[in-house]
């Protein structure tokens, strides 16, 4: 059986997916891969983000902002993160891959007082770690062969859930 490869996929490709992208790659071991992407990305990844990664024991090397155009690879799952409640505009992945949405807000746009933009930042890792924790009980690989309308049902389930 081959690794799933599970596309992030946001906006701007600056916090949210690439939060996602190293957490799951450091979790998952060799059992699921992911990278992520942009529609329209920033160009950069937020300093934020890579302190607060590194500060969680992850490496942070090589990690850019990239856009959903340049995937050299076919995702089998695609996981959008954009908070469309909030009115940002979510990007709509045409390819075969499964979908599922676990809207997450935006730390980039957060404002007040420096402990509440780090608040931010960190509840929107607490929220994607959680959701990867949980998809790291399901046999991913299998179901995706098997039964990919339970694997659909399934991240849709995880996508609603809360640390």
């Amino acid at each position: 059986m081959k690794t799933p490869e599970i596309l992030f996929l946001c906006t701007g490709n600056s916090c949210r997916s690439i939060l996602a992208e190293v957490t799951l790659n450091a979790l998952a071991g060799a059992a699921l891969h992911a990278s992520s992407a942009g529609s329209h990305p920033a160009g950069y990844v937020h300093p934020r983000s890579v302190r607060l990664l590194q500060r969680e024991g992850f490496s942070t090397e090589g990690l850019s902002s990239k856009s959903w155009d340049d995937l050299k690879i076919t995702p089998d799952i695609v996981i959008t993160v954009c908070a469309s409640a909030a009115g940002e505009t979510c990007p709509v992945y045409l390819g075969s891959a499964i979908c599922a949405h676990w809207g997450v807000e935006d730390p980039a746009k957060a404002t007040g007082t420096e402990a509440q933009i780090e608040a931010a930042f960190d509840t929107a890792y607490q929220i994607l770690r959680y959701r990867i924790e949980a998809i790291l009980h399901l046999p991913v690989a299998e179901l995706l062969e098997k039964d990919p309308a339970r694997l659909r049902q399934e991240l849709a389930r995880i996508g609603l859930l809360e640390p």
